[in-house]
C-alpha cells in the first residue's frame, strides 16, 4: 500500500492550469526524486501534496486517507514534512527556538538532528538569520524532521549551495534513507547525486507526468530529453 498516491491531479493558478493529471505514488521508506526543468510543475505538484494548493480535479491519498481537500495544517499533522525552496526560517529567533517551534512528540529531538547536523548544536543559541546559506538549509531540514514526519519533501535543498555543504546534506539525506524509515520526496537537478539515494523518479513536463520508473532506468536519452542535461 502507498503512503502518499497522486491520482490525475489538475490544479490552477487562477485561470490558468499549471497541473494536468499528474500521477505518482511513494512507497513507505522509499526516496523518490520529482524531476523536470524549470517551470514544469514540481513545486506545483508539491504544493498540492502539501495542501497550499488547491486540487480542481483528481485525489491525494496519504497513510489511507484522502487529503485533497484538507487544509495544509492537518496534512503536516498527518505526518508530511516539508523543506520549502528558500529554506524560510524564522530570522529573528535562535537556531534551537526555529528547532522546537513546530516539534512533535517523536524519535525526532534536538539531540538526534544536532547528531545528524552538527553544526546547528554549536550555533544553537544564534538567531537564523546570522547563519550562512548552508547553515540555514540545515536547519530548514532539521525543522521539518522535528515534526517527526512519515514523509519528507525536500524542495531544491541544495541549490546554489557551496560544493561542500551540498555534499553534507547529500550525506545526511543518504543518513536519513540507510537509518531510518522515512519516506522521501526530492527536488533537485543533480542525478549524480540523486542517483546514489533516488529508488524511482518521476518526471513532468508543462504540468504532466511524462516518465517514471526506477532510477536506474533513467536512461541518458530520457535525461536529455525531459530534463535538459
Amino acid at each position: 500500500m502507498s503512503l502518499l498516491s497522486l491520482s490525475n491531479v489538475t490544479a490552477f493558478y487562477g485561470s490558468a492550469q499549471a497541473l494536468f493529471d499528474v500521477s505518482l505514488d511513494l512507497e513507505p521508506g522509499e526516496v523518490l526524486a520529482l524531476m523536470g526543468r524549470n517551470g514544469m510543475g514540481k513545486t506545483t505538484t508539491i504544493k498540492t501534496i502539501c495542501r497550499m494548493l488547491p486540487v480542481s480535479s483528481g485525489s491525494v491519498t496519504f497513510a489511507d486517507q484522502e487529503i485533497t481537500h484538507i487544509p495544509s495544517h492537518r496534512a503536516a499533522r498527518l505526518g508530511i514534512g516539508l523543506v520549502p525552496e528558500g529554506r524560510r526560517c524564522f530570522s529573528n529567533l535562535t537556531v534551537y527556538e526555529n528547532l522546537i517551534a513546530a516539534a512533535r512528540p517523536g524519535y525526532w529531538n534536538f539531540d538526534q538532528v544536532s547528531a545528524l547536523f552538527h553544526r546547528l548544536y554549536e550555533r544553537r543559541d544564534q538567531n537564523a538569520a546570522t547563519l550562512s546559506g548552508g547553515e540555514q538549509q540545515m536547519l530548514s531540514i532539521g525543522r521539518a524532521l522535528m515534526t517527526n514526519p512519515r514523509l519528507l519533501i525536500l524542495d531544491e535543498a541544495t541549490e546554489g549551495l557551496a560544493p561542500m555543504v551540498r555534499q553534507e546534506i547529500w550525506t545526511a539525506i543518504a543518513t536519513l534513507k540507510r537509518e531510518t524509515g522515512l519516506a522521501i520526496l526530492l527536488v533537485d537537478k543533480s542525478l549524480r547525486e540523486l542517483a546514489q539515494v533516488a529508488d524511482r523518479a518521476v518526471i513532468l513536463q508543462r504540468g504532466a507526468t511524462v516518465w517514471s520508473g526506477a532510477f536506474f532506468d533513467l536512461t541518458e536519452e530520457i535525461s536529455k530529453k525531459f530534463i535538459g542535461v
